[in-house]
């Protein structure tokens, strides 16, 4: 049984996740917190699996609670918030503190049926993640860099090859600690990275300032340029397509595939059309 604590000022809100999840097997709320003062108190005497946690919050917000949870009490930490471009630094903040996904709530991205259904999937796969201390593993905010990669690309390799990654929500830290170590002589790279529409255009431009490599929110009918690298953009599809010899990304609204969107089986599949053994 994975044993969930849910954080979160908003009764209603409280109530809206504890239906989700009461409702689905193997999962036991085990706790209810209005505030990060109460959630402290609960994390030692319930000992829960998992938390999820809001951001906006009276007295202790959601990332100062975060970082003292990963400081203190490692767990896999799910945040559950509203999205707005107002809120959207402070979101791409939390997962790079140490928070595994975030969802948005119901009403926005998700109706509640989608919200319940995303929700259980992704509890269910946080209780599996082992989560350490920031002491481990360095400033939490500011991924270590090691040595940089060097490579020996032929010029023809450069423009015939495509790199295509694929990251879910938690995947932020790890994306931003591979593309700095990454030199600029690199074939294309496509990315599609699960965030919610407002903020990929704000996490390509940070990603860019610590990179050798071109970082920026695809656009559509973009071509394809070597050392240059493309984040799909929220709430939208990204594939490859071919004119003539050369080779482009195409933004789409098509539904969504396992509740995601960008997914990175639409990527994945459209350049293994293209590329084959080539990507």
């Amino acid at each position: 049984m994975i044993r969930v604590l849910v954080v979160d000022d908003s009764e209603v809100d409280r109530k809206i996740i504890s239906f989700a999840l009461n409702n689905a097997d193997g999962i036991e709320i085990v706790g209810t917190a209005e505030n990060p003062y109460v959630a402290k108190d609960l994390i030692k005497v319930l000992k829960p699996d998992v938390i999820t946690l809001d951001i906006q919050m009276p007295r202790m917000n959601g990332l100062t609670f975060l970082s003292k949870i990963m400081e203190y009490h490692p767990l896999p930490v799910i945040i559950v918030s509203s999205y707005s471009p107002k809120n959207s630094v402070n979101t791409l903040r939390a997962l790079r503190l140490g928070a595994l996904d975030t969802i948005s709530k119901p009403g926005l991205e998700y109706n509640l049926h989608e919200f319940s259904s995303l929700l259980v999937r992704t509890i269910r796969g946080a209780s599996e993640a082992k989560i350490s201390s920031p002491e481990k593993n360095g400033n939490p905010e500011f991924p270590q860099k090691a040595g940089r990669f060097s490579t020996s690309i032929s010029a023809a390799d450069l423009d015939s090859k495509v790199i295509a990654i694929g990251a879910s929500t938690g995947g932020t830290r790890a994306l931003e600690y591979v593309l700095k170590q990454l030199p600029s002589q690199l074939p294309a790279i496509l990315i599609v990275q699960h965030l919610p529409e407002s903020f990929t255009n704000s996490f390509a431009k940070r990603l860019n300032t610590h990179s050798d490599l071109q970082i920026a929110e695809a656009t559509d009918g973009e071509t394809v340029k070597p050392g240059h690298v493309y984040i799909a953009p929220g709430n939208k599809h990204m594939v490859l397509e071919k004119r003539l010899s050369k080779y482009y990304v195409k933004i789409t609204a098509g539904e969504r595939v396992h509740y995601q969107r960008p997914s990175v089986d639409v990527l994945f599949n459209s350049v293994a059309e293209l590329k084959g053994l080539e990507a």
